[in-house]
């Protein structure tokens, strides 16, 4: 697994519904945070954040096209990003909530 797609499954991570709160909170706010990283990145370009707005709805179409917009814009290269991607998704493992597989399919 490269780096970018490292940060494209934690992208996609989306909270459990039967988690409790405090589980909840965890995931939902070291989501945003790298989130927030990730569109900071891209804002030189409005079809980065468009991708990415479009990714966190419908993962499988959108898988290739995120991970061009991340590779090219530098996200491996940018640790804050990795580190929050990273943070992610151990949460979502320790929660126990399963998050999109490395592969795209």
């Amino acid at each position: 697994m490269t780096e970018v797609e490292l940060v494209a499954p934690a992208l996609a991570t989306e909270v459990a519904a039967g988690l409790p709160d405090i589980s909840r909170g965890v995931v939902h706010d070291l989501h945003a945070a790298l989130r927030e990283a990730v569109r900071r990145r891209l804002v030189g370009g409005s079809y980065g954040v468009r991708v990415l707005d479009a990714y966190e709805t419908d993962p499988d179409v959108w898988w290739t096209r995120l991970l061009r917009v991340l590779t090219v814009s530098g996200t491996e290269m940018d640790e804050e990003i990795l580190a929050a991607a990273r943070a992610v998704l151990r949460a979502d493992r320790w929660t126990g909530h399963i998050t999109v597989d490395a592969v795209g399919s």
